[in-house]
This record gives C-alpha cells, structure tokens and sequence, in this order.
C-alpha cells in the first residue's frame, strides 16, 4: 500500500529495544518536525486554502503525538533528550534540483512529506508487531494509523496542484531514490535511521 521499493530489514527492531529512550526521543523531534513542516507549508503558500485548512488540522494532530511521546518519555522516568540531525531527510531533499515555479516546489515538498509519512508509518508498523514492549507495540500500531493518512493526503495534494503524470512519475522516482537510501540506514535507534 506504501509503495515503499525497499522495506525496513526487521533486525532494525533489535536495535531500537536495546535504546527505547533513544527512539523515543528521536521520535518526539519527528512529531515536531512534522508539525513545524504544516506550519511551514502554511506559511509558505497561504493561498492554496484546501491545504491551509488541512495543514492546520495537521499541526493540532502531529503536535498531539509529540506531547504522547513526551508523556510516554517522563512515565519511564526519563527526560526529552536533543534533538539530532535526520540523516534520512538530509539525505532525501537532495533529491529534486533547487529552484522551479513556486507550484513546482510546492509539490516536491509535498512529495518528500509523503514519503516521509510513509516511511514512518512502515516503521510504526514493524514496532507494532514486533516490540516486545506491548505498551509501545500497541502505542505505535495506534499511530500507524495517522500516519497512513498523512502519507495518502500529501500524496493527493501533490497530484492535485500539480500534472498527475509528471507527479506520479516524480513520486516513482522519488521512492526508487529512497530506496538507495534506505541500503546504507536502519542501523541506528531512530525513526527514520
């Protein structure tokens, strides 16, 4: 359903429980990201109302996650550690060229934030049925659902404000790329690493 070309290897599973307070911690910084994009995309191109309006719903949503987070750190008796570089989106938005028509630009960051949420969400999955932490295995199977829909809604923006055939063809690019990506990650405790 994700159109992922390379899923997440299960051992990346091992990984995260030997440092939940590690994914954790990456994982509220996600959940801000995520709202600081909504904002941004607002911010950025205001006269695109649709958009504006679900971005908006978007930040209360996303910002609720990082608060279920946060709440999930301070129950184990931990603190929000720093926030750390997103090796897998640095690595990402390298992908479409600098410059273009704002409508251009407007697309490919909806793109990226497809992708992003579609990872996330394969990510929340495998947690899901994999943790041995059932507390967490169920935490992350309620957020899978949100983050389906997230993926599916920029998606549609995309092929919406821009040429469906030119989109879906950057789209398949853009996840065969990701896939490339994906061969040299999932050896870290974090979302998307």
């Amino acid at each position: 359903m994700l159109g992922l070309k390379l899923p997440t290897d299960p051992r990346w599973v091992n990984i995260v429980e030997k440092n939940i307070e590690e994914i954790l911690t990456d994982h509220a910084f996600c959940e801000q990201k995520a709202a600081s994009t909504a904002i941004s995309l607002i911010v950025s191109f205001p006269e695109y109302s649709e958009l504006v309006d679900e971005m908006t719903k978007l930040v209360k949503e996303e910002i609720s996650h990082f608060k279920m987070v946060h709440d999930k750190i301070l129950a184990r008796g931990w603190k929000l550690g720093r926030d750390r570089k997103d090796e897998y989106v640095n690595k990402l938005i390298k992908f479409f060229p600098k410059g273009g028509s704002r409508q251009t630009h407007l697309v490919h960051r909806l793109l990226y934030a497809a992708l992003i949420e579609a990872r996330s969400c394969e990510r929340f999955k495998l947690l899901s049925e994999e943790l041995e932490d059932q507390e967490l295995a169920k935490f992350y199977r309620d957020l899978m659902v949100s983050e389906a829909n997230h993926y599916t809604m920029f998606l549609n923006f995309a092929r919406k404000y821009g040429d469906r055939e030119e989109v879906d063809k950057k789209w398949q690019d853009l996840l065969t790329f990701e896939a490339e990506i994906m061969k040299d990650l999932g050896t870290k405790e974090t979302m998307h690493g």
